[in-house]
C-alpha cells in the first residue's frame, strides 16, 4: 500500500473542524459508518504522546465528508500519519525546537480568515462553534503550536536533501512504465503591457471630487446614500459602500490603517489612496479583530488620449517585433510596465511557480487570445484591465504549446526533478524514522493490527 507522509497541516485543517465531525463509534467490515456510540481511548503512545480513537475517527470523517471513499485502508492511513506526527512531536521537544507566538498567532489568523471566507462572515464561524473568534483562537491555541513543530522538525530533515541531474535520471529510468506520469497540455504565455498613467490634473479632479463629498457627508449627509450614487466600487455601491466585517491582510494596507485607525461608529476617514483609487471611510463597527465600514470608491481614469497614445507605441513594438528588428524578450524588457515579468517577459504560473500553464490556469482573456496562435507568434494590442481595475494594452506571445503525453526527461525535467526530489525527501524522512522508532517509547494497541503499514510500529 502507497502513502504519503508529507504532512498536510496546511490544506486540510482538520484540526478545526474535528469539534463537528461524525461520533467516535464502531464500523463494519468495510469500513462504513458507526453504528453506535463508543467510548473514546487511547490506542497508541509515542514517547509522552497519545493517540486516541477519536482522533483518527474525526480526521477520517471529516475525509469522507470531503468527498473520500470509506475504506479501512483510509483509517489505517490517518492512524499511521498521526503516529508519524507524534513520533516528530516528541522528537521537535527533544531537540528543544521553538515557534514563536507570532507564528501561532499568524497561523490562527490565517485558518480563521479561511473558515471566514469558506463561512461567509465570522459571525458565522461564531455561530458554527458557538465560541467567540477570540474564544476559536485560545481553544486552538497549542495545537497549532504543536502542529508547527511537526512541520518545522519535518523540515530539519530533509532540509539538506538535494538532488543531481544524473540521479534524477536514474529516478526516471527506474520507473515502471504505468508508473511514469501523463503530462496535459501545457501553455508558455509571455506579454508586454503598457499601462498609461493618469496626469496629475486627473488626479487632482477626482481628489477633489471626493473632498468635496467628504465635506457634505461631514455636514450631516448620508454616507451611505452618497456611497449609492457616486462609489465605484460595484460590489458595495449597491449596499450603500458597506463591505461586512473584514479582519487585517484581507485589503490594502492603506485601506486597512484607515479602517482600524476609525475609534467610534459613524467616524468618517481621510481620503485614502490604494492602488484602486482614492477611498472615504467610515466606521460601522468594531468587534475584536475585525471592522465593518462603508467606503465610496473614485477611480482615477486615464484620459482617452493617453489610452489612445499606449496603443500606438504598441502596434509600432508589434510592427518592429514581427519584422525582426527587436526579439519578444528584449521588447518586453525595454518596454512592458509587468512589475511581474521575468527575463523573457513570460508569465508565472502562481500554482507551479514556473512558466507552464495549462489552458483552466489562463485567465479566459487571456486564453482566447493565445488559442489562435501558433508556437512563436504574437497578438495585436488588446485592451485588458489589471487586477486593481486599471486599463491598459498588452501584446501576447505564445512561445510553446505542448501535447498532452507520457513525461519525458527532454520536455518534463522541472516535474520529473520535484518527483525524484520528494522521493529523495520521503527516503531520509524513512530512515529517519526506523533510527527514532528504536530509540522512542511506542506502544500500538491491537484495534489496527490488521493495517498494512509503511513502518514496523508493532
Amino acid at each position: 500500500m502507497k502513502k504519503s507522509f508529507l504532512i498536510y497541516i496546511s490544506a486540510l485543517f482538520l484540526s478545526f473542524n474535528a469539534v463537528h465531525s461524525q461520533p467516535v463509534g464502531g464500523t463494519d467490515s468495510d469500513g462504513g459508518k458507526p453504528e453506535g456510540q463508543t467510548i473514546d481511548k487511547v490506542v497508541a503512545i509515542v514517547g509522552d504522546q497519545m493517540v486516541m480513537l477519536s482522533d483518527v475517527e474525526n480526521q477520517y470523517w471529516q475525509l469522507i465528508m470531503q468527498g473520500q471513499t470509506q475504506s479501512l485502508e483510509l483509517r489505517c492511513s490517518i492512524f499511521e500519519e498521526l503516529l508519524l506526527q507524534k513520533l516528530l512531536l516528541a522528537q521537535a521537544k527533544t531537540d528543544s525546537i521553538e515557534v514563536s507566538e507570532s507564528q501561532v498567532n499568524g497561523e490562527l489568523d490565517r485558518r480563521i480568515r479561511y473558515f471566514v471566507a469558506q463561512l461567509g462572515s465570522p459571525e458565522a464561524l461564531e455561530q458554527f462553534y458557538n465560541k467567540s473568534i477570540l474564544e476559536i483562537k485560545d481553544e486552538f491555541r497549542d495545537l497549532i503550536r504543536e502542529q508547527l513543530l511537526i512541520q518545522q522538525m519535518q523540515s530539519k530533515i530533509t532540509e539538506n536533501v538535494s538532488i543531481t541531474p544524473n540521479e534524477v535520471k536514474r529516478y526516471f529510468n527506474g520507473l515502471a512504465a504505468d508508473s511514469i506520469p501523463s503530462i496535459p497540455s501545457y501553455l508558455e504565455v509571455g506579454q508586454i503591457v503598457l499601462i498609461p498613467e493618469p496626469s496629475e490634473e486627473d488626479r487632482s479632479a477626482v481628489y477633489d471630487k471626493l473632498s468635496g463629498l467628504r465635506d457634505r457627508i461631514l455636514k450631516g449627509e448620508s454616507f451611505e446614500a452618497l456611497a449609492r450614487l457616486y462609489s465605484a466600487d460595484p460590489g458595495s455601491a449597491s449596499k450603500g459602500g458597506e463591505l461586512g466585517l473584514f479582519g487585517r491582510d484581507e485589503m490594502y494596507a492603506e485601506f486597512e490603517g484607515a479602517a482600524f485607525g476609525l475609534k467610534k461608529p459613524g467616524d468618517v476617514s481621510e481620503i485614502v489612496e490604494t492602488p484602486a483609487g482614492y477611498h472615504v471611510l467610515q466606521l460601522i463597527e468594531r468587534r475584536g479583530e475585525y471592522v465593518n465600514v462603508r467606503h465610496i470608491l473614485l477611480i482615477v481614469k486615464v484620459s482617452p488620449t493617453e489610452m489612445y497614445n499606449s496603443k500606438l507605441k504598441l502596434d509600432t513594438i508589434y510592427s518592429e517585433i514581427n519584422a525582426g528588428k527587436i526579439t519578444f524578450s528584449d521588447a518586453s524588457s525595454k518596454y512592458s510596465d509587468d512589475p511581474n515579468k521575468n527575463e523573457e517577459g513570460l508569465m508565472i504560473n502562481p500554482y507551479s511557480g514556473n512558466t507552464k500553464f495549462s489552458s483552466d490556469q489562463l485567465d479566459a482573456t487571456v486564453f482566447f487570445v493565445v488559442d489562435k496562435l501558433t508556437p512563436g507568434s504574437i497578438s495585436k494590442p488588446v485592451l485588458f484591465q489589471t487586477q486593481e481595475g486599471k486599463d491598459g494594452y498588452r501584446i501576447l506571445y505564445l512561445k510553446s504549446r505542448s501535447n498532452p503525453h507520457k513525461a519525458n526527461l527532454k520536455d518534463d525535467y522541472n516535474a520529473i526533478q520535484e518527483m525524484a526530489l520528494n522521493e529523495k525527501k520521503m527516503q531520509a524522512l524513512d530512515k529517519w524514522v526506523n533510527s527514532k522508532k528504536s530509540t522512542t517509547y511506542i506502544r500500538v494497541m491491537s484495534d489496527f493490527e490488521g493495517c498494512l503499514f509503511r513502518y514496523d510500529w508493532f
